[in-house]
């Protein structure tokens, strides 16, 4: 019955009142619930020093996963601490103006212990290549590199290892690759006749792979990726700011336009993780994060990812908490991230 105490139901109060009882700033989420009955002295918290050890938000269509993100965003704005949102499905604009009076919002907030107050925070927007409104995010074909690139081709394994080895011979050369075209035109310089030397030497590279790798470009170039590839390229620092009146500034990432290409945005996601990992310094414990990153739909993360890719994500997700950097994936299912054994054990 509606109201009525379920089974156990004392005992796992009691279990999440003393739980909660820390005087450290936190993120209000809500309060315990007994059958549909919330009870505001059994607050549900997450202090801000533990926001680097990354978490998962699920659950199924119209559960509210969008918005406890944005409840989370504009408390950890409130707080000072910047946020990164991926806004894939373009409905996480309203955080830049406060919402409307509605007094069963009000009482909704009540019932859980909280004062509901319309509030604004500020909020900045990004665009990839420019395909929207917002800031353009490029990134140099150099600074992607050739895992992250290879992840978007859909190469093999060997057709990877073989686009490394472009990477190196161009490095190795004082060969500048910024945009696709770059990329290009060393790949063809190498399966020409006048490069079919400079081809041979490179250990392990074939010009039929080259050239697979070749039509892989020119098809991604077509699709109208040259637009993401470029200077100037994003700093990514930019996402680290905030505001005069010491609000973090929330960074949303509009990627409507790209839901039909989910690779490009998730490896570009990722490309700004491993750029941030390496420029922070290590922070260890602190008192709150430097930044938190939410992955809605997730599970295009790892979406027909190769095991490198993979490997990739692991790496820089398990260490770059040491650098203050908190990320939440959401998703409808946990499976959609946890199926992937590298990623069991980080949210």
């Amino acid at each position: 019955m509606a109201g009525q105490a379920l089974p156990g139901a004392v005992e796992q109060l009691d279990a999440i009142r003393s739980g909660y009882t820390f005087d450290a700033a936190a993120l209000e989420l809500g309060a315990a619930l007994d059958g549909e009955s919330a009870h505001a002295d059994a607050p549900v918290r997450v202090p801000l020093s533990t926001l680097n050890r990354h978490g998962l938000v699920a659950g199924a269509t119209g559960t509210g996963k969008t918005k406890t993100l944005q409840a989370m965003a504009e408390q950890l704005s409130a707080q000072g601490v910047p946020v990164f949102l991926a806004d894939i499905k373009g409905d996480l604009s309203g955080l830049t103006e406060p919402g409307a009076d509605n007094p069963k919002v009000s009482e909704r907030a009540a019932s859980v212990g909280q004062e509901w107050t319309p509030t604004a925070s500020p909020v900045e927007f990004l665009s990839l290549g420019g395909q929207g409104k917002g800031v353009p995010i490029r990134a140099t074909v150099t600074s992607f590199g050739p895992t992250l690139l290879s992840k978007v081709l859909g190469l093999n394994s060997t057709q990877e290892s073989s686009l490394g080895l472009v990477f190196h011979y161009a490095d190795a050369h004082g060969l500048a690759l910024l945009d696709l075209k770059d990329l290009r035109e060393v790949i063809m310089f190498l399966t020409s006749d006048e490069g079919k030397d400079e081809l041979k030497a490179i250990g392990g590279l074939s010009k039929q792979t080259a050239g697979v790798i070749l039509r892989e470009l020119t098809t991604f170039a077509n699709q109208g990726a040259d637009v993401f590839f470029g200077e100037p390229e994003f700093d990514t620092a930019e996402l680290l700011r905030t505001a005069q009146d010491g609000h973090g500034i929330i960074s949303c990432l509009e990627l409507a336009d790209v839901q039909d290409r989910p690779q490009l945005f998730s490896t570009f996601l990722m490309w700004l993780l491993a750029d941030l990992f390496q420029d922070l310094p290590e922070v260890g414990d602190a008192e709150k994060p430097k930044l938190v990153f939410f992955f809605d739909e997730a599970h295009l993360l790892f979406n027909d990812a190769s095991k490198e890719f993979l490997d990739s994500i692991e790496q820089t997700v398990r260490l770059i908490r040491s650098k203050g950097v908190g990320i939440f994936f959401v998703t409808q299912s946990p499976k959609d991230v946890l199926n992937w054994s590298p990623v069991v054990g980080l949210v």
